[in-house]
């Protein structure tokens, strides 16, 4: 204990400076070892915090997403081709209805009593036509032939003159006229005589006179029929005969003959009017027939039995034409999608199609295109065209006006090279991403093609294997000029008219 203290007291005295330089080489040494153990695990962080990923093939179906709307694929109001009175209606709203299916009826009352005349003008114009067509018949020759020979026996009679039997009949007839007309006046002279003594009685007189004269006008009489037989038949009479004996004969040469060929054709042109007559009439009638021009479901009601209806513009929803129409029908729904332009070129008629909607969270619909329209149209100075596709919903679940979201499957693609979408930058010197090495990032060029869900095409410029940054240190990311992509390679909202 005591060399201890001996040795404290004699040990020589160490200067402060030396002390504070040791104080601070200490410090040094510490805080130099302290800063590498900082900045090692800083960089550690730092590597750890950068995520990568290795660019591989795989096979992947090709998808086009858009945005939709469920719309009927037709849409009529239906209403009469002529305005009237509705006298009944078949069907009300939510029915379906099958193409030509009658709806309603309009009352043709006014029509049926025209219907009954054109069937009645038929009628007859038809058995004119037969008439004609058949020609006479054999009673109608035999009398026509009759009338002939009367005719002619007639004529023949008048050429030949009075026989001598008649000439002598009538002079026969004559002589007894006169002797009759002889004892006529020997009865007035002694009737005469006894009235001047007063005999006789004014009326006894007056009648004995009045036969004296009957029998003068009967011997005069006859001696003109006896003249008229001596002299024969008169030319006139004669060249009257023989023009009735000739119009006979025509009359029985058209009646074998039967009916021209001009007047069979006029009455084949009066029949076929008739018809057309009929016709109209028949179309008007069944015209107060309303049926369903489609297969489809009834939408709206506009009008009721004893309602006026008239006839409207198809689909026009003006008050003044849906209240004159009788009701709306519908046709089954299809979706009308509008498809940027950029993508609008591997959309094909017949391609299928998935349909998914917010009203039915987790259920999916299929479909088919069944259009692609030619014009293309910009809305907000964005182009896209319209595709309508068909549904397979036979449950009708789609209704018109749902918003969907729809996906064409445009085809696939086979050990393709892909990346994540994210991993793509955009620089000045083109579309490229950001290869992982042992030292900084390196940009490298690329070739892109459809983008597939989170995944894009790569047709050059990487190969299998090469690794790409997904994520950046903080500050460290290089600026983008990347649009936002969506599945299947469109841009987001189409291409912009003048933009860069």
């Amino acid at each position: 204990m005591d060399i201890v203290k001996t040795w404290i007291k004699d040990r020589p005295k160490i200067p402060k400076w030396l002390i504070w330089l040791g104080v601070a080489g200490l410090l040094g040494v510490g805080g130099y070892f302290g800063y590498q153990q900082y900045t090692a695990s800083q960089r550690q962080e730092s590597r750890r915090r950068i995520q990568t990923v290795t660019v591989d093939r795989t096979d992947t179906a090709l998808t086009i997403s858009a945005n939709g709307t469920v719309q009927p694929a037709q849409s009529v109001n239906v209403s009469p081709k002529s305005s009237g009175v509705l006298r009944q209606l078949l069907v009300k709203e939510g029915d379906r209805v099958e193409a030509g299916q009658i709806l309603a009826y309009m009352d043709d009352s006014n029509l049926q009593g025209q219907l009954m005349q054109a069937q009645a003008q038929v009628a007859t114009a038809q058995a004119n036509v037969e008439k004609l067509e058949a020609g006479n018949r054999p009673q109608e020759i035999a009398q026509a032939e009759a009338q002939l020979a009367a005719a002619q026996a007639n004529l023949d009679q008048l050429i030949a003159g009075n026989r001598p039997q008649e000439i002598a009949q009538s002079r026969s007839q004559l002589a007894a006229a006169e002797a009759n007309l002889q004892q006529a006046e020997s009865n007035f002279n002694q009737n005469q005589r006894l009235f001047g003594s007063g005999a006789l009685s004014q009326r006894e007189f007056d009648t004995s006179r009045t036969a004296l004269a009957t029998a003068r006008a009967q011997v005069e009489q006859a001696k003109q029929v006896t003249n008229l037989q001596q002299t024969g038949t008169r030319p006139e009479e004669i060249e009257a005969a023989r023009a009735q004996v000739e119009q006979l004969k025509q009359a029985l040469s058209l009646q074998k003959e039967g009916s021209r060929s001009q007047d069979i054709d006029a009455a084949r042109a009066q029949l076929m009017n008739a018809q057309g007559q009929l016709k109209t009439v028949q179309t008007q009638i069944n015209d107060t027939i309303i049926r369903a021009p489609f297969r489809g479901v009834i939408t709206r009601k506009f009008a009721d039995p004893g309602s006026f209806v008239t006839p409207t513009t198809s689909s026009s929803a003006v008050s003044s034409a849906t209240s004159s129409s009788i009701l709306s029908l519908a046709a089954t729904n299809q979706i009308v999608a509008k498809v940027p332009e950029t993508s609008i070129s591997r959309i094909k008629v017949g391609q299928s199609v998935t349909i998914e909607a917010d009203a039915f969270p987790g259920k999916s619909f299929t479909g088919n295109v069944v259009q692609v329209a030619n014009q293309s149209t910009v809305d907000q100075n964005v182009t896209n065209f319209e595709v309508k596709s068909a549904i397979n919903d036979r449950e009708n679940s789609l209704q018109a006006g749902m918003n969907v979201s729809v996906k064409f499957n445009v085809g696939k693609l086979e050990n393709a090279l892909v990346v994540p979408t994210v991993a793509i930058v955009r620089r000045a010197e083109g579309t490229g991403v950001l290869l992982a090495g042992q030292g900084r990032p390196q940009f490298q060029k690329i070739t892109t093609g459809a983008t597939i869900e989170d995944k894009t095409v790569v047709e050059s410029g990487l190969k299998e294997g090469d690794r790409v940054l997904l994520s950046f240190p903080q500050g460290e990311r290089p600026p983008s000029r990347t649009p936002s992509i969506l599945p299947g390679g469109g841009s987001q909202g189409g291409s912009r008219r003048g933009g860069a």
